[in-house]
Parts: C-alpha cells; sequence; structure tokens
C-alpha cells in the first residue's frame, strides 16, 4: 500500500526554512511535491503534522496542507482502482496536473530525480540527451501521443545530419525518447498501445563496438617508460597499470579505494556498478605502485588525492561528478602518453579494462574471467570475452587458406 503524508522535507534553504510537502511513499520510494511554501523549523509540528498556532498565517497553511494531502489521497484511490501497481511518482505526476503528460514536464521531472538520487552519469548524460531532442523540436513541446515512429525516424536523420555519424551515439541519444516513455506508460500517462518501439516499429538494439586493447609488448612499453615524478602523466600511467593488474578494476572504483580496503595482501572492495563484492591478491607489480602512495595525507583514508576535497563521501552525486572530472584529466595525460609510446591505437582509462580481457584472451575459463569482472550474468562476460578470443576463428581460417 501507498502512504500519503504532510511532511516538513529537510532540505534547507538559504534562509534556513524548510519546505512544505506532500511525501508520497511506495515499496519504500519516496516522491514529494511542494507546496511552495516553507517555514522555520520551529513552526513544525512533527507531531501532528501541521503548522504551529506561534505561525503567523498557521490557518492558511493548514488549510491548505489539508486540500493537498486531499487530493494526494484521491488521486492514489483512482490510480489504484485502474491499476494494482502504481508508484508514488504516478500520483505525485496526477497532483501536478495535466502538463506532465508532455514529454519535456515528464523529462525534467526525470532529470531531478537522477540529481536527487545521486545517479550523477546518467543525470550528465540524459540531460545531453534530452536538450538533443529540445534542440531537434526547436524547443516546441511534445505529448507522448506524438511520439511517433515518423517523428522518431525524422529525429534519427537530424541527428545524422548534425553530426552524430556513429550509429552507437545515435542509438543512445534515442534511447531517451524510449526511456521516458516506458515512464509514462507505468505511470498511467500514454496507453501503451501507442509506444513506438518494438517489432516493427524502431528497433533499439545497440550496435557492437570494437573492443580493442594493447598487446602484451605494447603493456611492457607502457611498464617502461619513464615520466616526471608526480606529473599528471605520472599518476595516470600508475592508474592504468593497477586498473589492469587488478582485471581491469574500473578507474571509478579506483579512485574510490582506501587503504582499509587491503588486509594480509589482500584487496577487498565493493564494485560501485553492481555492488558486487570480491578479493584479490595485491600483485607485487601493483604494490610497488601502490607504496608509492603511502603516508600521503588524505581525507577518507582514500589512497589517491582526486577526491580528498569531497566532503561527504556518501553524496554520490558529488563523488560521481568530481570522478567524472578526473577521469576526463587522466584520459588527457593518457593520450599524450599514447603519443609518447607511438601507439596507433587509443589510450583511456577503459582501454586497461579491454586490455585485460584482450590478453586473457582463452587463458582463463570463463567462470573465473566472471568472477574477475564482478559480471552479474556469466552471459555478461562471454559476450565481452568474445571481442578477445580469436584462436579458434584464426585457426579455421588457416586450414582453409593454406593450400
Amino acid at each position: 500500500m501507498a502512504s500519503v503524508k504532510i511532511v516538513l522535507r529537510r532540505k534547507k534553504n538559504n534562509d534556513g526554512t524548510y519546505p512544505l510537502s506532500i511525501r508520497i511513499t511506495k515499496d519504500r520510494e519516496s516522491s514529494y511535491v511542494y507546496t511552495g511554501h516553507h517555514i522555520l523549523e520551529t513552526f513544525w509540528d512533527e507531531k501532528n503534522r501541521k503548522v504551529k498556532k506561534s505561525h503567523p498565517n498557521s490557518v492558511r497553511l493548514n488549510h491548505l496542507l489539508s486540500k493537498k494531502l486531499a487530493e494526494a489521497e484521491d488521486n492514489l484511490l483512482d490510480l489504484e482502482v485502474q491499476k494494482n501497481d502504481v508508484s508514488s511518482a504516478a500520483i505525485k505526476m496526477r497532483m501536478k496536473g495535466s502538463k506532465e503528460t508532455s514529454f519535456f514536464n515528464l523529462a525534467d521531472n526525470y532529470i531531478s530525480e537522477l540529481k536527487s538520487t545521486g545517479k550523477f552519469n546518467r543525470f550528465k548524460a540524459d540531460t545531453s540527451r534530452v536538450k538533443s531532442v529540445k534542440e531537434f523540436l526547436n524547443g516546441r513541446d511534445i505529448t507522448f501521443k506524438e511520439i511517433t515512429v515518423p517523428l522518431i525516424s525524422r529525429y534519427r536523420s537530424w541527428l545524422k545530419a548534425t553530426g552524430n555519424k556513429a550509429e552507437v551515439t545515435i542509438v543512445n541519444k534515442l534511447k531517451i525518447l524510449r526511456t521516458l516513455f516506458n515512464i509514462a506508460i507505468d505511470n498511467g500517462l500514454v496507453e501503451h498501445k501507442y509506444y513506438p518501439f518494438g517489432k516493427n516499429k524502431i528497433d533499439m538494439r545497440t550496435p557492437m563496438s570494437l573492443k580493442i586493447g594493447l598487446k602484451p609488448e605494447e603493456v611492457k612499453q607502457l611498464e617502461g617508460l619513464r615520466l616526471v615524478k608526480n606529473s599528471p602523466e605520472y599518476h595516470a600511467k600508475n592508474i592504468w597499470l593497477l586498473s589492469f593488474y587488478f582485471a581491469g578494476m574500473r578507474v571509478s572504483d579506483l579512485l574510490r579505494l582506501k587503504w582499509a580496503d587491503f588486509q594480509n595482501d589482500r584487496l577487498y572492495y565493493v564494485m560501485g556498478k553492481n555492488s558486487k563484492t570480491g578479493s584479490l591478491k595485491v600483485p607485487e607489480k601493483a604494490m610497488k605502485i601502490l607504496l608509492q602512495y603511502k603516508g600521503q595525507e588524505n581525507n577518507h583514508d582514500l589512497i589517491f588525492p582526486y577526491l580528498k576535497d569531497v566532503v561527504d563521501m556518501n553524496d554520490t552525486f558529488i563523488v560521481q561528478k568530481r570522478i567524472s572530472f578526473f577521469i576526463e584529466k587522466l584520459n588527457a595525460s593518457l593520450k599524450i602518453i599514447a603519443e609518447r609510446l607511438e601507439l596507433s591505437k587509443k589510450l583511456t582509462m577503459h582501454i586497461a579494462r579491454h586490455t585485460f580481457g584482450n590478453i586473457s584472451g582463452d587463458k582463463i575459463p570463463i567462470q573465473m574471467l566472471q568472477k574477475l569482472y564482478r559480471h552479474s550474468s556469466i552471459t555478461t562476460t562471454i559476450g565481452y570475452q568474445a571481442n578477445f578470443i580469436y584462436k579458434e576463428a584464426d585457426d579455421a581460417l588457416e586450414s582453409v587458406i593454406n593450400l
């Protein structure tokens, strides 16, 4: 069952007041409808959930809150009659009126939710994708019924004409339309019969991208490269190699590593992407790099200094934002390194993961690779590693052409 309550939202404004809100909770997920009024905490009666009489406008505010509460409860009943599974966001959207059925009003709400839940990477990517749709429509808002197969086809053509040549880029930009359409359907804002994606409609399959890692001799070149100590390139090289030594650990996890994660010559950490836990032996090569950072004072017991200025490491939005910023810096330094090594291929932090996959090839059983990669599904591992297993195909080719 969903619940609806009047609350004083604990998000302090610059003037010290807090917003009066209606909190809608379903399955432990909450959405808030703001009344547009704010009061000091001293004027709030938490037990009775109303404004204290000592507030000069208590009667008017309490009347408004009662009206909003009743409206929310009515919308909850209406939606539960229509469908058994109703979300807190659906009630919120119903309360905010018919404007929420438009694409950009729903998009604004969706982007705000991403920010409030700390999902910076999704926030950054999807904000850009919504902006692209707005540019295509010249700022005109549309309803979900107007998002048809012909319109999406025109948008796809527009993307190509405006410099988006890669099919994977185009599909990623189209995904925001599908994401918001699904949200609109789930929240009862549009009927499924208008859904423009799927069989005989808009195909949203993401094309396979080439995954090319370094060869063993190229890794050795990188290991032997002498750089100015503590220069940006010096640290970028160290972090890239650590990623490779730890089975292609993602840089977002590397930058969050703490000294406490290392116990008894082993690394214990939780992967940020899927919360999978695990442990790895610390190779001697990795230990030599880590010891270079030992004794440096960083907040939060962090090994690397990149997140030392973050006040609260539980603020996932800020943490992800800082990580995104420094990944760009690291990749810029790796580009300089690639030029020095005269590599003919791209060198980025993510290439460390591809390099481990490339060198492991078919040497390691797929079940062990799943464990090393921390994939939730072995199907994901099989699909990923297929990019780097060439021996059988190469042998098959040779058996035919070597007459």
